[in-house]
């Protein structure tokens, strides 16, 4: 356990009720309002479809950071995308559209609200109902209005955190309004384009600049707005627009359910009914990024702006310095097929026009894209086409402005040129050679924890950690960093005091991958027991993202079911954090994006079913107990293993894995493990 805490285990919380779900039945044990309150994930409850850009919620008052605030009674209207998760100060809020009763616009109020994947519905005390479904690129807003005057208003130059740059716009003979509106992406980085087309409802409408006004009639009770959202052009929105021209929002909500249903199917999990819900609240999240961008036919714009054609489907919308340790390995496990097209649509990132952030052309908002190199090996290490040839010179390109002058991103850059080295062989050797570089660093800057900054947030220029959360962060070469510590002895040591002493940040990413570093040690098991009591147990967390140690802590469970879901300031980065507990729930976790290998847990729930198609990978564990967290055996279709580690061609044939858990430590699989050695063929 953390040293000098009492663990208040989540599982004694728990109900003692087991469910054993349908497909059917998944979408309704998500809850949208996790993480919805204040800076604990930056979520919003709103009316999205898997992997796409729109997502209609409301914009509440005074306005937060993710544009939405579960505790806040007044609403300002309702928005029609945002980068789920992200930091800065939010990123979205496209095209807002505004009811109201009366002579004007105005601040309205919240009675009730009730929301689930595809749907967002809420009650306004002026009379109002307001109901929301969004289906891939298209979106229904329907109001029901009391009687009187009333209208609706579209503010069409309206963005979170002073983001809109432009919006053009026509509006047609039949009422329908086609436009193309550019906002800043997140951390005004760069600028990304959305073509839009909205069916108007009937009524007086007038235009002054950016705002449409539509007054309806008196007698009026509903009001139906139809939006379609493309990547590639207005016309392409307006061919959405008219192909759905009969669907109305109780046939849209129906399809958006079962196209939800479908998805979180991907993975199956039977056991407590409020560790179902959290998982699946938390799996649906992952789900939300990147974003599709290309039509049905193929078409799809790139970072250069302009429209090229496909083969597959294609992505935007990166967080991947954010996500590639943990949502983008899950995604490449429960969607393989999807997973293809996002690998070549980051390849095409250095066909087109790759930056770390953000450029001026985005096809769809965008945070970063820090490691694509890393994730690119790692697919094609997993069995992923990956046409490196065609993308050579701009690889080489892209490492020659790697930042080497702060200790955090040497260390990032060092692991690229690792990656380098393997997708480029005929360099390996001036690759690995820049690679082993890391050591020279490393003793310099994270060898010594006398120095009075190591434990100050963002100490000698690094972004968002400290000196001792960094000086993990060599995961392709464990074998060489235990050996300039110490020895696995003395590996044990200082990570002991790590987690011990609650020196680790939870609240963002840099150290999130440090819980595998106990398989390099003498303690190997020490890794089992923590990843559950990082999962599900109480943990003092010092570390927040905007202060270092040395003020109250935070002392609760990290995910929790509920708005004020993680730790203070902890954003969910496109889902990272969700992917994070979802692969500890599936008892997997990827100690070095880039290599297959995938490293054992007891998981959290006694029953999984993993994948698509007929390759899934069925988990049984034996013996399940919520003191029971460590490993005594592990079977794959019948044999018995005698390891603690998996590789992705094992779990993506499907069959049945069986762990046997038990409530003490195990010597099982520890002479065996797989560790990264940088001077080694690292094959497997």
């Amino acid at each position: 356990m953390l040293r000098n805490l009492k663990p208040y285990l989540f599982s004694a919380l728990l109900a003692t009720a087991s469910i054993n779900l349908s497909a059917q039945q998944i979408a309704d044990q998500v809850n949208v309002f996790l993480g919805t309150s204040g800076d604990h994930g930056q979520l919003s409850p709103g009316a999205s479809s898997p992997f796409h850009q729109m997502d209609i919620a409301p914009q509440t008052s005074p306005n937060l950071h993710a544009g939405y605030e579960h505790y806040a009674k007044k609403i300002v209207g309702f928005t029609h995308n945002r980068f789920e998760g992200v930091g800065c100060v939010g990123s979205g809020g496209l095209l807002m559209v505004q009811p109201y009763v009366g002579e004007q616009v105005g601040i309205l109020e919240k009675s009730s609200e009730q929301a689930g994947p595809g749907f967002y519905e809420i009650d306004l005390k002026e009379g109002i109902q307001a109901r929301f479904a969004v289906h891939e690129n298209l979106g229904i807003h329907q109001y029901t209005f009391p009687k009187g005057k009333k209208g609706v208003r579209l503010r069409l130059n309206h963005a979170f955190n002073g983001a809109f740059v432009s919006n053009e716009y026509k509006l047609l003979a039949d009422g329908t309004l086609l436009g193309k509106v550019r906002a800043k992406t997140t951390c005004h980085a760069g600028t990304y384009s959305i073509y839009y087309a909205i069916s108007l409802p009937k009524g007086t409408t007038t235009t002054a600049d950016q705002e449409v006004t539509i007054a309806l009639e008196s007698e009026a009770e509903r009001a139906e707005l139809k939006v379609a959202f493309s990547a590639v052009d207005e016309a392409s929105a307006l061919q959405t627009l008219h192909k759905n021209k009969n669907v109305d929002y109780a046939s849209l909500k129906k399809i958006t359910l079962q196209h939800w249903n479908e998805q979180l199917s991907h993975i199956q999990v039977e056991g407590d009914s409020d560790r179902v819900k959290l998982f699946y609240s938390l799996f649906y999240r992952t789900l939300q990024s990147p974003y599709r961008t290309s039509e049905a036919d193929g078409r799809y714009r790139g970072t250069d702006g302009q429209i090229h054609q496909a083969k597959g489907q294609r992505y935007h919308g990166w967080a991947i310095w954010d996500n590639y340790k943990t949502q983008l390995p899950l995604l490449a496990l429960a969607f393989p097929s999807k997973y293809q097209d996002i690998v070549s649509s980051i390849a095409d990132l250095y066909k087109y026009g790759k930056y770390d952030f953000a450029g001026p052309q985005e096809p769809a908002n965008s945070v970063r894209t820090e490691h694509a190199a890393v994730v690119l090996l790692d697919a094609q290490r997993k069995g992923f086409s990956l046409d490196v040839k065609g993308i050579r010179d701009s690889l080489i390109r892209d490492t020659s402005r790697f930042d080497f002058s702060k200790p955090d991103k040497y260390l990032e850059a060092a692991y690229d040129m690792w990656a380098m080295a393997r997708l480029l062989p005929k360099d390996s050797a001036h690759y690995n050679a820049r690679s082993r570089t890391y050591k020279n660093i490393w003793n310099k800057e994270f060898r010594d924890l006398s120095q009075r900054d190591v434990d100050r947030m963002s100490a000698r220029n690094m972004y968002q950690g400290t000196i001792r959360q960094y000086r993990w962060n060599v995961p392709y070469d464990m074998v060489g960093l235990t050996r300039l510590i110490g020895g696995k002895a003395e590996l044990s040591k200082q990570l002991d005091d790590f987690f011990d002493n609650y020196y680790f940040n939870r609240a963002n990413e840099p150290d999130i991958q440090s819980p595998t570093l106990y398989y390099a040690s003498d303690k190997p098991w020490r890794y089992q027991s923590l990843l559950h009591e990082l999962a599900l147990d109480t943990v003092v967390q010092y570390y927040f993202n905007d202060n270092s140690r040395g003020i109250d802590p935070f002392i609760d469970r990290i995910y929790k079911n509920e708005p004020k879901a993680f730790v203070r300031t902890m954003d969910d980065d496109a889902g990272a954090m969700s992917g994070w507990f979802v692969m500890t729930a599936l008892g997997l976790q990827q100690p070095l994006v880039g290599a297959p290998v995938y490293y054992l847990n007891v998981p959290l729930f006694p029953s999984i079913t993993l994948g698509e198609g007929k390759n899934k990978l069925k988990i049984t564990v034996h013996g399940f107990k919520q003191e029971n967290r460590y490993i005594q055996r592990v079977r794959l279709n019948g044999k018995d293993l005698n390891r603690l580690w998996l590789r992705h061609d094992e779990i993506a044939k499907g069959g049945h894995l069986e762990i046997d858990a038990t409530d003490s430590p195990s010597k099982y699989g520890q002479d065996t493990i797989w560790i990264a050695d940088l001077e080694k063929d690292d094959k497997l």
